[in-house]
């Protein structure tokens, strides 16, 4: 299986940024880690391991980028205006940065966001904020309402950083219409404490008519690396 390592000073946020590649082709995803998580967590916990046939048979690609979690959303050091300001900078490299490298190597016209927990919430933002870019989202065991970490600021900027916030409200036909055409997908769990944040975040897809697969799994699901693996060889 082929496997990439590249690093690189980012212009958007000011300091040196690592990820990993992982396969040739396919289906080109990029990859969040959990909370302040890394970019080596997905091969760590063996989730590229769960997938490994899939990759070296060139079905998917995934680009495992690094977290700033630890400086955005989880520092409580700065005021919340510079948390979310972090966060949009981290957008800024994704979408500036891991993009042009990601199309490089894959000209597939598809594009996928996948992540866990807190990955979750990143994946489905990016997802949600430019529709046609991301035709797809993974999310297992997903949080999708951060404003606890805002810690009580609120401004445009949050908003629209906040998927059940912004979606509730969204009336552009434009954009909805893209939303519509693009596939969704959240797994959880009946012991994952996020089931609730699931439910709500595919009650409003619903309610805007956006088509959302929203799977909870049984037999003592819960918020952990070995559920996360069978669900990622299920989806893929």
């Amino acid at each position: 299986m082929k496997r990439e390592y590249h690093k690189w000073f980012s212009p958007s946020l000011g300091r040196e940024m690592e990820l990993l590649v992982f396969g040739h082709g396919g289906l080109p995803a990029i990859v969040f880690p959990t909370s302040c998580g890394r970019f080596f967590e997905f091969e760590d916990r063996r989730m590229v391991e769960a997938i490994q046939d899939q990759l070296e048979h060139g079905h998917v690609q995934l680009f495992c980028v690094d977290s700033v979690d630890a400086e955005s959303w989880y520092n409580r050091a700065v005021q919340p205006r510079w948390r979310i300001a972090r966060h949009m900078q981290y957008e800024r490299y994704i979408m500036d940065e891991v993009l042009p490298l990601l199309r490089n190597q894959n000209k597939s016209p598809n594009l996928a966001a996948i992540g866990t927990s807190f990955g979750g919430y990143h994946a489905a933002n990016i997802a949600f904020r430019h529709p046609d870019i991301f035709h797809s989202m993974l999310s297992l065991g997903g949080a999708f309402n951060p404003v606890n970490f805002l810690s009580g600021y609120y401004d445009e900027d949050c908003y629209f950083n906040l998927p059940l916030h912004y979606l509730s409200n969204l009336t552009d036909h434009h954009t909805l219409e893209k939303l519509r055409h693009n596939i969704y997908v959240l797994a959880t769990g009946v012991h994952d404490q996020c089931w609730d944040a699931n439910e709500q975040l595919a009650r409003v897809l619903r309610g805007k008519s956006i088509p959302v697969r929203l799977d909870v799994w049984g037999d003592n699901t819960g918020h952990d690396w070995p559920w996360w693996q069978q669900m990622l060889q299920t989806y893929i």
